[in-house]
């Protein structure tokens, strides 16, 4: 058996690949639209053309609660990849004098993650991937479900995202754990689709030799 290691050297690891699946939501992208623009009528900050303030506070509302729910669905996935990284952990011998925990995967995805990874989010159009990802672990840290919309305070739901920031922090902050680093561990990001397509691939050309 390979001795326990404390510190990672130069070594390289290969983490299972994280795959994000689309949100079975069916919310149209007007609806978050209206909502954000809903926001800057009851500020003020644009004209409100008229429109009935109860009418807004709805569209408001929805449009929170939609965003709400679309973090926990991608929190789903990123749960199940953090799982994964820590039964592929348990079987790294070298590993069983560090504390590699949960947090230790979910630290790496947010605050640090491989530069390919951060290259891919963008091209996606995720510029904000530490809050998203962080805001996502915060929602299943606590939630198995989504909460139902008559659950929920109004205040809550105006002001959702400050809550899962802290659960976040919360999180991470439940018990120690090895910081990782992507000079030390990679892995990839894929689109469930985009990953079919390509084990496909893989099949097609397996059969072909």
């Amino acid at each position: 058996m390979a001795p326990a290691i404390t510190t990672l050297g130069e070594t390289v690891w290969d983490l299972p690949p994280l795959i994000l699946h689309p949100f079975n939501e069916r919310i149209a992208p007007s609806t978050l639209l209206e909502s954000s623009k809903a926001a800057l009528m009851l500020s003020g900050l644009i004209p409100n053309e008229g429109a009935d303030p109860d009418d807004l506070k709805r569209r408001l509302l929805s449009g929170r609660y939609a965003e709400m729910r679309m973090l926990f669905f991608l929190g789903k996935d990123v749960f199940r990849w953090i799982d994964q990284c820590v039964e592929w952990a348990e079987r790294v011998p070298e590993f069983g004098a560090m504390e590699i925990r949960r947090q230790s995967f979910a630290g790496l995805l947010t605050k640090d993650p491989p530069e390919a990874v951060k290259e891919k989010l963008m091209r996606w159009g995720v510029a904000d991937y530490v809050s998203i990802f962080s805001r996502a672990i915060g929602m299943n840290a606590v939630f198995v479900q989504p909460p139902a919309y008559e659950t929920l305070n109004e205040d809550f739901l105006r002001n959702y995202h400050r809550y899962p920031d802290f659960l976040y922090r919360c999180y991470m902050e439940s018990e120690p754990y090895q910081s990782l680093s992507p000079a030390n561990f990679r892995f990839s990001l894929f689109a469930s689709g985009e990953y079919s397509r390509m084990l496909e691939s893989e099949w097609g050309g397996e059969g072909a030799e």
